[in-house]
């Protein structure tokens, strides 16, 4: 069995979700994971916040805007006026759960009630435009086998457990429709994964049931080697690891979310990026295994602010390091790069909702210096130890480019670069003219 999850783009419009069969192919076994239609996730957030700030008219508008845009679905997705009435009615519940909401106490448990109003849409009215069709399909309610622990982690066992059955009981069904994003917490009540969101549900069913592939069907034919947005000529990857999938993901590769592939890897069930407006393409396949003797490819992440603090306590001083981290840690903001000397340390980080406070600490230790706009530069291939002439070739492609910093050998596939904002452009096409 194959787990497929389409993104809100791909189940965007009725004629989207119309042309998802073609896909699908349901002669064979295929969970299939939906996210909500395009622009829902974010017009409900709207919905919560103004119920979070008590604009019940606001709300009561938004409500009402986009009640309007699912009511115009309907009529485009079916045209059997009894398949018609039931999405209807699908409709009706739904926003009338919304609208509800005005007349209770609103917390976040609510909050995040009404966010998932947006998988339960596009699934339910999927299934309806399939028993229309007459494609026979089962609705998998995620809330039924989807659960996270007090840690918020998912429990995979979980899955296997509460969802192997349901399999086993409908084996003359080929198609079983769920919701991406949603859970149940600790405690039994409406959640989401955040993390990856309907990905990361692909990737847990997909280890939940031994799946033989995950596909993630995006509006992108795969990971390229560059990005399109910046470069000309940029091409998907064919292969990759699941480790150079990470690195890419987490230094910019927007396609994917860094951790939503952590089960399918652990599980080793192989994941593979599709383009749902081409669904010819060959797309990216992520395994355990790597392509050998190869630079794959360049992503950039913005917002870097790079932090060094200079010390004479440095040096030969033991816990100097483990004393910096802690402040780190104490303020719940993650290191991106770090490079170090006998009398100073550079670090880079992405969230500076703390930085001031960070700073005033870290001044205990010494002189400290941040800059702030600047870019990293991930270079993703084999960068393994033994190897010779990758790292030359990438910093010889940009040594007309002032580099800040350079972290190279923490990973067997990642040499990472960190330069001025307003140098991005420049380096990743100077990069990809030489290394591809």
């Amino acid at each position: 069995m194959k787990v497929l999850k389409f993104g809100g783009t791909s189940v965007g419009s009725a004629a989207r979700m119309q042309k998802l069969l073609d896909i699908i192919n349901p002669n064979e076994r295929r969970i299939v994971v939906l996210s909500a239609m395009s622009g829902t996730t974010n017009s409900l957030v709207e919905i919560g916040q103004a119920y979070l700030t008590s604009d019940k008219a606001k709300a009561a508008s938004l409500i009402s805007s986009l009640k309007q845009q699912y009511e115009a679905v309907v009529k485009q997705l079916f045209s059997n006026p009894e398949y018609q009435a039931q999405a209807k009615e699908v409709i009706d519940h739904h926003f009338g759960l919304l609208s509800g909401f005005a007349n209770d106490l609103f917390t976040s448990i609510e909050d995040k009630i009404i966010l998932a109003q947006g998988e339960l849409l596009s699934t339910t009215l999927y299934h309806i435009y399939l028993k229309e069709i007459g494609v026979p399909s089962v609705l998998l309610p995620a809330l039924d086998f989807m659960r996270i622990d007090e840690d918020n982690e998912p429990i995979v066992d979980h899955i296997t457990t509460h969802l192997q059955p349901i399999l086993d009981k409908h084996a003359d069904v080929n198609l079983f429709i769920t919701q991406g994003f949603i859970c149940r917490n600790a405690f039994g009540e409406i959640d989401n994964l955040r993390r990856g969101g309907s990905d990361y549900t692909a990737s847990l069913i997909g280890a939940g049931i031994h799946a033989e592939e995950v596909q993630i069907w995006t509006d992108i034919d795969g990971m390229h080697n560059n990005d399109p947005r910046i470069v000309n000529n940029t091409k998907p990857i064919a292969q990759l690891s699941f480790d150079e999938a990470a690195e890419l993901a987490y230094f910019g590769a927007k396609i994917l979310h860094p951790q939503s592939v952590f089960p399918a890897q652990k599980y080793k069930i192989p994941v593979r990026l599709l383009n749902t407006m081409d669904p010819q393409a060959a797309g990216t396949l992520i395994t355990n295994t790597s392509e050998k003797d190869k630079i794959k490819s360049i992503a950039a992440k913005d917002g870097i602010t790079a932090i060094k603090i200079q010390s004479s306590r440095m040096l030969l001083a033991h816990g100097f390091l483990r004393r910096v981290f802690e402040v780190f840690e104490r303020y719940r903001t993650s290191i991106d790069m770090i490079t170090t000397s006998e009398v100073a340390v550079s670090l880079t980080i992405d969230d500076t909702t703390y930085l001031d406070e960070i700073n005033k600490e870290l001044g205990k230790f010494g002189t400290v210096d941040v800059d702030i706009n600047h870019t990293i530069i991930c270079v993703v291939g084999d960068f393994a130890a033994e190897k010779n002439g990758y790292a030359a070739r990438v910093l010889d492609a940009i040594k007309h480019v002032p580099v800040r910093m350079i972290s190279y050998g923490g990973s067997d596939h990642n040499l990472s670069l960190l330069v001025k904002t307003e140098q991005k452009t420049e380096v990743l096409r100077s990069l990809h003219s030489r290394l591809f």
